[in-house]
């Protein structure tokens, strides 16, 4: 409607003018209710191809959108594990610090593991000592080996003696007795020196291997009861959290609510527009927004990303080959909206309903010498009709509550 009355100051009413003073015709008279095509012909039809080709100009060279919102994660209250709601430590719409229990699993099948490994540790632990008093022992058993050597020995060399000097004076069957005794000491040495090694490597190596794979255990089943306590991965509030003692999670099936982290949604808009500005959208575009939940507020915009591709072109490999007839609806171009001030977005909800301008501007090439008068009057043109589409946005936001408090039946 405002782009007819703009064009109608340019075509009717100039052919009126026209026929009032220069052809001398009156209104009432020669102009009347039934001959207004005929008298006005030239302007009304210049004044329709006028308001199609300036509204096609607008909206393609400033493009507009009421598919804006002020999208926000959320992020799943899940455990690891099932169980059955033992603890809550907190109630819905709560807020929740980073790290925060929310609530806790039974864990008594945990906590035994536990302790079933932590008594794993101490008995390892009771074994090096046992150790240790089996390399003293083993020591005490070298050194009674080592002596009762030494006394066999010294017994075989003095009768060795003996028969050298006087042969005969001592039995050829005791020096042999004395032999074997000898060599039998010398194998007592040896075994307990053996039983001393074995027991320092089983203190050294053994018990320190089985020790830490018992505190590996351990750090595992410390874990696992760790999992029974559900923290909150962000700093945000918690929503939809109805859970009640005795209650069932299951990671796959049953969520316990959602965790909306501060912040989300506070940071951009996100918008959808039309495939045809696909070649018109560009990052530093200037927009404009105006939001439901902030109404009569006009709010600076900036084009911070332009999406690269329409998501009902996706699709997931399955058995079927996909018929482009299943795309029954068109996409839109995905483009991120950033506040040009700091703050901009402040007393928007996250996920309210927005509507969007765009504005080509083309003053980059309007700078350029090489630009001719004829390029450069048609780009202060396209430029200057944004200047239409800045007063219908505002007219938009003036009479949005009106229209959703009064006419929507609400």
């Amino acid at each position: 409607m405002l782009e007819l009355l703009l064009c109608s100051l340019l075509t009717i009413l100039p052919d009126y003018l026209y026929r009032r003073y220069a052809q001398g015709k009156r209104l009432g008279e020669e102009i009347t209710f039934y001959s207004v095509w005929f008298e006005l012909r030239w302007g009304i039809t210049a004044c329709l191809m006028l308001t199609v080709a300036l509204i096609t100009t607008i909206f393609y060279n400033h493009p507009s959108t009421s598919n804006v919102t002020a999208f926000f994660r959320t992020v799943p209250i899940l455990p690891e594990t099932n169980g059955r709601v033992a603890e809550i430590f907190l109630q819905g719409s709560d807020h929740v610090e980073k790290g925060a229990p929310i609530f806790k699993l039974d864990s008594s099948k945990q906590e035994a593991a536990l302790d079933a490994t932590q008594k794993k540790v101490s008995e390892i632990e009771a074994q090096m000592v046992v150790a240790q008093a089996d390399i003293a022992a083993a020591e005490g058993k070298i050194q009674e080996a080592k002596v009762g050597y030494q006394q066999v020995l010294d017994e075989l060399e003095t009768k060795q003696e003996l028969q050298r000097r006087n042969p005969g004076m001592v039995a050829f069957r005791d020096i042999e007795k004395l032999e074997l005794a000898l060599k039998g000491r010398e194998g007592t040495v040896t075994s307990a020196t053996a039983d001393k090694q074995a027991a320092e490597a089983r203190l050294a190596t053994l018990l320190p291997a089985e020790k830490e794979s018992a505190e590996a255990a351990l750090a595992q089943d410390q874990v696992e009861l760790d999992k029974t306590t559900i923290r909150a991965g962000v700093t945000g509030r918690v929503e939809q959290f109805v859970l009640r003692v005795g209650d069932v999670v299951n990671p796959l099936m049953r969520p316990a609510g959602v965790l909306i982290p501060d912040g989300a949604g506070r940071q951009q808009l996100q918008a959808g527009f039309e495939q045809i500005e696909a070649q018109v959208m560009k990052v530093g575009m200037i927009a404009e927004v105006t939001c439901g939940s902030k109404p009569w507020t006009i709010i600076p915009m900036v084009v911070s990303g332009v999406q690269d591709f329409i998501a009902a072109g996706q699709f997931r490999g399955g058995e079927q080959l996909v018929d482009a007839q299943q795309v029954t609806r068109p996409g839109t171009i995905f483009v991120f909206l950033e506040p040009l001030y700091e703050g901009g977005l402040d007393g928007v909800t996250p996920g309210s309903s927005c509507v969007a301008n765009a504005y080509t501007s083309h003053h980059d090439l309007l700078a350029s010498p090489d630009v001719g008068a004829v390029k450069r009057f048609m780009f202060h043109a396209v430029d200057a009709v944004g200047l239409v589409h800045a007063l219908i946005l505002r007219i938009q936001a003036l009479v949005f509550p009106i229209r959703t408090l009064v006419f929507s039946g609400h």
